[in-house]
């Protein structure tokens, strides 16, 4: 009687166990997602770890993102950029290394930052000075709607130009690989 009486007691505890170990949380309702480009021999030369808003049937640029305001590009976390070697990336020469990507969008075209500071959330603790380079570059009108903030890598000659697009906007940022 004691064996049956221990066996129940360890099978509840375990039971118990069980269903604490069986609960998750909800999904992110801004994914994670992974960009990556891959020079000609497939070694990875960038990758882009970001969070995927959501239009959700809002206007983005102008409105929820506003104009002229440093925006995190993406939700949740900064977005990262690792440069696995020196790249040029707009007219500018990034070192190898890992940075935060910011943007400040406008109508006709969008300021693309590249900054040192890591591990931050959202733009709020975005400081100017630790900017490693800016540029600018033009603004285009997407054929049709970007529903989850999307980046992409399409192959060139040079490199790679990196598309980041959401609504019914996108901005194209070529990537060039130094020689050495």
């Amino acid at each position: 009687m004691n064996y049956l009486v221990k066996t129940l007691v360890i099978a509840f505890l375990l039971a118990g166990l069980n269903v604490e170990a069986q609960k998750f949380s909800e999904p992110d309702k801004s994914p994670l997602d992974i960009a990556m480009y891959r020079g000609q021999d497939k070694a990875p030369r960038v990758r882009v770890i970001y969070s995927r808003p959501q239009k959700k049937g809002r206007e983005i640029f102008g409105k929820l993102e506003k104009y002229g305001e440093v925006w995190r590009t993406g939700a949740n976390e900064s977005t990262e950029i690792k440069f696995y070697e020196d790249m040029m990336v707009g007219d500018k020469l990034i070192p190898a290394g890992t940075y935060t990507l910011f943007t400040i969008p406008g109508q006709k075209e969008w300021t693309v930052i590249l900054n040192k500071d890591l591990d931050t959330w959202g733009a709020y603790g975005y400081k100017k000075e630790r900017d490693l380079a800016r540029f600018t570059t033009p603004a285009h009108k997407t054929a049709a709607p970007i529903e989850s903030f999307s980046i992409s890598f399409q192959p060139t000659e040079a490199g790679s130009d990196m598309f980041l697009g959401w609504d019914d906007t996108y901005i194209q940022i070529p990537i060039e690989e130094v020689e050495e």
